[in-house]
């Protein structure tokens, strides 16, 4: 059975030791187990060191991306690269058999750039050129496989090559969600840094803990932020055959042994005993 983990990008969440304890834990367990991380945190910190602070863009849609020209993209590689290391050093000193890449990387994961972009900027609509972005859209499930199948567990940056190689900046969840199809995983767990789906942002207690699939729909109504993007990678995933994607909380003990007992909130086939439903 194939388990994908997507570790946010947030300050505190990526290489803390209560994590990658539990991922080593879960790996001991687990046949096949793929890691994708983000890095927007470091990225931003990144930026302000070089003196070139990170911009974000707002879609008509009213999604937030990161802008990324070709300076803004080499940031983001040198800051996840840096993360990627540190993750597989930490997982190498518990046991785990951790082989750090990208989704550039042999051509891993290849994605479409999108190299101009709809933006709202004081209420207009403006086209943004020279963006080094891409939506991942294909996975060498042959590379991925000899990887699994000589028993590492791949840890995977945000980055994609392009249909002439170029490396381009993807966003995580749905890097996450490709990878989960191409694997035909069960599940895709999705770490961050709040419980899950919040029907109120503000409240942590307003935990939407189950959303079946024929819901989902009716459930992005209550994602706001960056919860959009984790959103849209579920309904990804869910279409492309996994079961269940499980939106939960990394700052918890045992983050990932949690969510897979079903703390959280779980979207597609139930898992375990969950308590309540959209609706």
């Amino acid at each position: 059975m194939s388990l994908v983990v997507k570790i946010g990008g947030a300050a505190g969440i990526g290489t803390n030791a209560p994590l990658l304890e539990d991922l080593a834990r879960v790996a001991a367990q687990q046949s096949q187990l793929a890691i994708v991380h983000g890095g927007s945190d470091a990225t931003n910190r990144l930026q302000e060191q070089l003196g070139a602070p990170a911009r974000f863009l707002e879609s008509p849609s009213g999604q937030t991306s990161r802008r990324t020209d070709r300076s803004d993209l080499e940031a983001f590689a040198m800051a996840t690269g840096l993360i990627n290391r540190q993750l597989v050093e930490q997982l190498l000193g518990l046991g785990v058999r951790a082989f750090g890449c990208s989704g550039l990387d042999g051509g891993l994961v290849r994605g479409q750039r999108k190299a101009v972009v709809r933006a709202v900027e004081n209420g207009r609509t403006r086209m943004i050129r020279d963006q080094w972005t891409g939506r991942p859209q294909e996975v060498d499930t042959s590379l991925l496989g000899a990887l699994l199948g000589a028993g590492q567990v791949p840890v995977i940056a945000p980055l994609v090559a392009g249909a002439a190689g170029e490396m381009l900046n993807t966003d995580g969840d749905r890097l996450a969600a490709s990878l989960a199809m191409g694997l035909k995983a069960e599940t895709l767990v999705i770490l961050t840094n709040v419980p899950g789906l919040l029907e109120d942002p503000e409240r942590p207690d307003s935990l939407i803990s189950h959303v079946p699939e024929a819901e989902l729909e009716r459930a992005e109504n209550f994602a706001k932020g960056r919860m959009r993007k984790k959103i849209l990678g579920a309904r990804e995933a869910l279409t492309g055959g996994v079961q269940r994607v499980i939106l939960a909380d990394a700052r918890v003990a045992n983050p990932v042994s949690s969510a897979l007992a079903g703390n959280g909130t779980v979207i597609g086939a139930e898992l375990g005993r969950l308590i309540g439903s959209v609706g």
